[in-house]
Parts: C-alpha cells; structure tokens; sequence
C-alpha cells in the first residue's frame, strides 16, 4: 500500500519507518526542507532505540521517501496520515494549529477518494473539524471527492517505540464508514499476526481512548508517588509496599515505580488536555486535577530535599550538585517537562551550581543551559562530580543501577546521594558512609 505521513517528528517518523519495514511505499512529508535534507541522508533528528538503521534501510531500499510536498506524497497514496505537534497552551488546552492547517493543504490539493487519518493527539471531536476543513476546501474547488476521516491514537513509549509499533498491543481505529476501517485492517494486519489486536470503534470513542489510557497510566504514577509522600511521613518504606500491593493481579507492578514525577511530550499535555476539555463541557476532572498537582509538587521534591539538607550549612548558594540524568526517563534524549530539568532550575535559581552528564541527552542539555552561567553539562559521567557536594541521581539510566561507589566516595566533596529513581540499596550504601536519601522511605 501506498500511503503519506505529514510529520516526520517522534510518532510521524517512528510510524513511517516500521510501516516501509512490512513492504508500504511511505512518502513522508515535513515542511522543514533542512530536516528533510537530513533524513534523505541518514541522518535522524531524535534519539529512538532501533530507529536509524530502520529508516536508513527502507529508505535505501526506496520504500521511505522524504519530501516538502504535500502533493507528491498523496499521488496515488490510499491513506494520509496526520502526524503534526498538537502543543499545549498555557491554559493546558491543545493548540491544533498545525492539524488545521494541514487539514486545509489536504482538502487543497487531494485528486482522488482518500482516507484521512489522525495520528496525533488530538482532543475529542478532532476528527470532526478535520472534516469540515477538508469539505470546505473541496467545495472551493468545486470537487466531490469522497473521503473518511478515521482516528488511529497511537501508544509509544519513548524509548521503546520500535518494539512498540512492531508488536502492539491493541490497534485502536475511529471510524463510521467499514470501508475505512478494512483499509486500516489491511494496513495493520501484519502487525498482529499471533492474535486480533485490531479494536474498531467509533471516532469519538477512539479520540477519548488515547486520553483515557495515557491519564490512567499518569494517575497509577501519582498514586504511588503520593503514597511514597505518606510512607516518608509514618516511618514505611514504599517499596516494601509495592511489591505488597503489586502482588494483587488488580493492580500489577507496571507504573508503580515511585520516583520524581511524569514527563516527557505526552503524560503532562494528555492530562492538562484532557482537564481542559472536561472544564469546556461544565465537567469537574477532580481526580485528573488531583493527578496533575501531585506531579507538579513530586518534580521538586528532590530539590527540596536538597535544599532543606544543605539549610543548616548556610543553604544551597555557592554549593554545587552533580546531576546523573537530564533526560525525562532512560532510553531518550526527550527534555520536555523533565523533572530533573525542573530540579536544576529551581535549585540554581536559588543559587546552586550544577554539573550534569546524560549519555544522550547531554547535546540537548548544553543547548537548554547556554545561557546559564552555574549549568555545566559534561561528557563524563564521573567528571560530574568533581568538585561536587552531593550527588543526584535522576534518570534511571542503566549506566547509573550499579556505580563505583569508592571512585564516587572519593570524588564528591561529601559522601552524599540523593537517589530520585531508588536505584540503591539504603543499608549498603549506610556500610560504606554514604548519607543517602531517596523516595518513600525516611
């Protein structure tokens, strides 16, 4: 099959490149000519397990093709598929400027019957205003070309989103037209070879799946986040509660992990959007509310850790912390609403210099922080902590699960971690003078 994929960011580029694998003729299209010129000689803009040698294998073999047309990418093509950033306001709505605006190019410049597909993350009812722009701009070419817009949310976890798209779990379609739903069957199926993952429901249903299953897994975070709060306080250690309530088949182990809080380009835009979209139909989202508040304050509650233990000695100015992990979580270069990002600029606001090293997303880190005189970013991960008072680790990089604490004892200026991922164990690093301090446990 032939299809077009407008968006070549972390779900357009991503998609492309494992539907080329299954044998489809992808035409991606971005309006970054500087970017296109990159992917058509190997070279990709995000940092994805798996990813590159994905795209510079189809695109090699002339089954990935790249271009800044919109019109090339949908001759002949069955499907489009709408990949665009659907970015938050500051009042947490979803800015849908770029779906429009492509929404409109389509209806601009289609030939023939085609399938629109919403792959972004769009609030309820999406699908809708898709297709009266599409109509509108058909009617002011006088054309009656049929189409069908269909909602097809995606479920990626960054840092493993090949594995992801290879082997999903479910594959969600919107749609009230079957001739739709059995081209997304025909496309999909290769991808659910050992069982039916293939789930048809209407557009809105789908529209409201992808919110729904993103805010679940945001709340499971939260909840044991705000339990590791009460743990702190009564004397339990969470993770003796984990494995306590993660033993109910009810509940599982998955997301359970208590830690600094959610990021990243999805959990805290899927939850503000959706609160927002609640607010404009006179719903209260108490819960959702609930969930977002829990994560701004869990963002910051390693720095305060910090600052309160360093209080006594005349605060945190003047001091410097070594950070291990910049990235939202392992497996990323992604820096969007990172709680060690947070971290760092709360606590050198106040003050507090900061050496950081993240095997990945160091690049992107000396990019945020040029401006900021106490932000060093360093390509070593022990050259961190020289010179440093304490050590945070925030980002569970598998690098960081098992250090040389002696080389680590010897570096920082104090025998001092403060472990936002609970990566260690409290009694061996108490063995080796370590003064540690990490989440749920006083």
């Amino acid at each position: 099959m032939k299809i077009c994929m407008v968006g070549t960011g972390y779900v357009g580029l991503v998609s492309s490149a494992c539907f080329a694998e299954m044998g489809n003729d992808v035409y991606c299209i971005d309006n970054n000519r500087e970017l296109v010129e990159r992917l058509r000689a190997g070279h990709i803009h995000i940092f994805e397990p798996g990813l590159e040698p994905l795209v510079r294998r189809n695109h090699a073999e002339g089954r990935l093709n790249f271009s800044t047309e919109l019109a090339e990418g949908l001759d002949g093509v069955k499907a489009v598929f709408i990949c665009v950033g659907t970015p938050s306001r500051d009042d947490g709505s979803c800015d849908l400027g770029y779906v429009r605006a492509v929404a409109r190019e389509i209806g601009q410049k289609m030939t023939a019957p085609l399938v629109l597909v919403d792959k972004s993350t769009v609030p309820v009812g999406t699908a809708d205003l898709v297709r009266s722009l599409v109509a509108e701009e058909l009617a002011a070419r006088g054309l009656d070309l049929e189409f069908h817009v269909v909602s097809n949310p995606e479920f990626l976890k960054e840092g493993d989103a090949v594995n992801d798209f290879m082997k999903p779990d479910r594959v969600i379609i919107g749609s009230d037209s079957e001739a739709a739903v059995e081209l997304m069957r025909d496309l999909y199926q290769p991808f659910a070879r050992s069982r039916d993952k293939f789930i048809p429901m209407r557009v809105r249903s789908a529209e409201m799946t992808k919110y729904a299953a993103n805010c679940m897994l945001a709340t499971k975070i939260s909840f044991i986040n705000e339990i590791a709060g009460i743990c702190e306080q009564v004397g339990a250690d969470v993770r003796d509660v984990r494995t306590g309530i993660g033993s109910d088949h009810r509940i599982g182990y998955h997301f359970i992990y208590p830690g600094m809080g959610y990021g990243g380009s999805c959990f805290p835009k899927d939850v503000k959007a959706l609160i927002n979209t609640a607010r404009e139909y006179s719903f209260a989202p108490q819960l959702l509310q609930a969930v977002d508040a829990v994560n701004d304050r869990q963002k910051l509650v390693m720095a305060r850790r910090i600052a309160d233990y360093f209080e006594p000695q005349g605060g945190v100015r003047g001091k410097t912390l070594a950070l291990w992990g910049l990235a939202f979580k392992a497996n990323t270069d992604d820096l969007r609403e990172s709680s060690p990002v947070a971290a760092v600029r709360w606590l050198t606001a106040r003050g507090m210099k900061a050496r950081i090293f993240d095997p990945v997303a160091g690049p992107n880190g000396e990019r945020l922080f040029a401006d900021e005189p106490l932000v060093r970013v360093v390509h070593k991960q022990y050259a961190a902590l020289e010179g440093a008072d304490a050590l945070l680790v925030a980002t569970e990089w598998n690098q960081f699960r098992t250090p040389d604490f002696d080389r680590i004892k010897r570096t920082l200026s104090a025998p001092l971690i403060f472990d936002g991922r609970n990566l260690y164990q409290p009694a061996a690093l108490a063995r080796q003078g370590f003064a540690y301090f990490c989440i749920g446990r006083k």
